[in-house]
């Protein structure tokens, strides 16, 4: 018995087989956690005098988020983390959602050790994991904090810390803390209320607060200075995700305008408030995104 197979079948069947293999997800997509993300401060909506009275508040560090699965350390990305087996040794298999950290004002220092791809156990040594949630854990955010509290002192290991949460009473306080933070050189805070469950994605019961925030932008062209700056960069067209393109000409070191970022490059900038438009006002240039982040 023959059996006759026409072309438009085969076609068919090869059409299907491409679909099936583009619907499967990849290894990178299969590594990447599924974080909680915060969203920009705001006060809710229905606002009560003591509303800050049902949020944790903790310091927003400058360090490079990482997610502990029970085995291993991971970008926001899912790229792996080669740090010391020194480093996790003993660490619960729980997993930690958290920064790697070093102090204020370190960010390129921790940034270029988690980088690596071979672990420089000297350089590690000034790194720790600061624990700021638990992904898989069911309860509520307050049920986490103690339970986070549990797993550092069970767990004794000076690599795993946690990041110190407060209860804030008003207002007032919440904007002398970050008056604080900031002028000690930190970033600002982090909001998040107690009840909020961990979930993948931005939410708004998590939120952080800062004198000013930070963005993202590519760069499009060099524009060249004048006076003291004449031969060197004065400034960076820069384009935002949504189109929109600005100049970039402050907050840059002498350096970097004799070695500016590449076009095509992604930058990080800080600003302090948008135009109508959606321009960033008071850009300032703060560093080039690195892979790792």
């Amino acid at each position: 018995m023959s059996v006759h197979i026409t072309k438009t079948a085969i076609f068919r069947n090869v059409v299907w087989l491409l679909l099936v293999i583009a619907s499967l997800p990849c290894a990178a997509e299969l590594d990447k956690p599924r974080i909680l993300l915060a969203t920009p401060y705001h006060v809710p909506n229905k606002v009560k005098l003591d509303w800050v009275r049902e949020y944790w508040v903790s310091e927003k560090l400058d360090g490079i988020r990482a997610y502990w699965t029970g085995q291993k350390l991971l970008t926001k990305q899912g790229n792996v983390i080669y740090s010391p087996l020194s480093f996790t040794s003993g660490w619960p298999t729980t997993p930690m959602d958290g920064e790697l950290w070093i102090t204020r004002g370190q960010f390129e220092k921790v940034s270029s050790i988690v980088r690596r791809h071979k672990a420089d156990s000297m350089a590690w040594k000034e790194v720790r994991f600061m624990m700021f949630d638990l992904p898989t854990h069911l309860g509520r955010f307050s049920d986490r904090v103690l339970a986070m509290e549990q797993l550092v002192k069970v767990t004794g290991s000076d690599n795993l810390q946690m990041i110190e949460q407060r209860r804030i009473v008003s207002q007032a306080t919440l904007d002398k803390y970050l008056n604080d933070v900031v002028n000690a050189k930190g970033e600002g805070l982090m909001l998040h209320h107690q009840d909020a469950i961990y979930h993948e994605g931005r939410s708004k019961q998590l939120m952080k607060l800062k004198k000013h925030y930070d963005a993202e932008a590519v760069v499009v062209a060099h524009l060249k200075g004048k006076g003291k700056y004449k031969n060197y960069l004065g400034s960076m067209l820069v384009r935002m995700p949504n189109g929109i393109e600005f100049k970039l000409g402050s907050g840059f070191s002498d350096l970097q305008r004799k070695n500016p970022p590449a076009i095509g490059s992604t930058v990080t900038y800080k600003y302090f408030s948008k135009t109508a438009r959606g321009v960033p006002r008071f850009a300032s240039f703060m560093r080039i995104r690195k892979g790792a982040e």
